[in-house]
């Protein structure tokens, strides 16, 4: 008899908010900027879909997944402010499992995995995170592999989460995201632990970035020895890992690890792409 197909988890459906419209003109989430490079309208950030996952990220792996769980996406197609999505999660073994999300109309929005433990696994590991001849960069031409973007000091404060939770924001939002969890503090979501881990390096990585818009194209998350906790002090180091290029865009590769003391707690891989059409380079 042949073993039973692996159920999938469905989430709800739920509307993405373009929270990022009101950066302006020049920025991808910008209706007439998105317009102008053949986007439908400004785009929904990575970072707020990702908030849809831990819930069924929690149904799945349980509480662990929050302690040391990983989620690794690769972005397939942008959407639009309220646009509805869903994600499904089929686990693969006890501590494994292959993630999308799909618009209401069943277009691919991302794809990767999520699991515990073993790094090693998470779908942005396992990819080749090169592509095209990097002497041919134009936008990316300073940025190299291994180069330090920085090391910061930093306090998670909880405000921003807080506001967001109370305005319906939060995609699929749960308790922990607002209220003291069993684990002594109130939990970072996806969205909050990328922008605490994104937005501290753009300092060192901006000299080495010439002028072109830019989005997340691929992001993953870890909790090592988590949760990643609101109202702590963590020190972050950052680091280019690879550079490459696409039709369309230059894309870079870089990690990030959260320090609390000597421990290291959490950690992001980010690809940010640098969209060609947008740079004076390649007019």
């Amino acid at each position: 008899m042949a073993a039973a197909e692996t159920p999938v988890v469905q989430g709800p459906l739920w509307q993405g908010r373009n929270w990022a419209a009101q950066a302006g003109a020049g920025s991808i989430h910008d209706d007439a900027t998105a317009n102008n490079l053949g986007f439908r309208g400004g785009t929904v950030p990575g970072d707020v879909h990702l908030n849809q996952f831990p819930a069924t990220l929690l149904e799945v792996f349980g509480d662990a997944w929050f302690e040391r769980g990983h989620l690794s996406v690769n972005f397939k197609n942008a959407t639009v402010d309220l646009e509805p999505v869903r994600v499904f999660v089929k686990q693969v073994d006890a501590e494994f499992a292959e993630v999308w999300m799909e618009r209401e109309d069943g277009l691919l929005v991302c794809q990767g995995t999520a699991g515990l433990d073993n790094l090693a696994r998470a779908y942005l590991h396992t990819i080749d995170l090169r592509a095209g001849d990097a002497a041919e960069l134009k936008i990316l031409q300073r940025a190299t592999p291994g180069t330090s973007l920085g090391e910061y000091p930093l306090h998670l404060t909880a405000e921003k989460q807080f506001e967001r939770f109370d305005r319906g924001l939060l995609s699929n939002p749960l308790p922990l995201f607002r209220e003291t969890s069993k684990w002594g503090g109130v939990v970072a979501c996806p969205s909050t632990f990328i922008q605490y881990l994104w937005g501290p390096p753009m300092a060192g990585l901006r000299p080495l970035v010439g002028e072109a818009v830019g989005l997340f194209g691929a992001i993953e998350i870890a909790q090592i020895n988590g949760p990643f906790l609101l109202d702590r002090d963590y020190v972050i180091r950052s680091e280019v890992v690879s550079v490459g290029q696409s039709p369309k865009t230059e894309f870079l590769w870089y990690d990030t690890v959260a320090w609390h003391g000597d421990v290291a707690v959490a950690s992001m891989r980010m690809q940010l792409r640098f969209m060609k059409a947008s740079s004076d380079a390649y007019t």
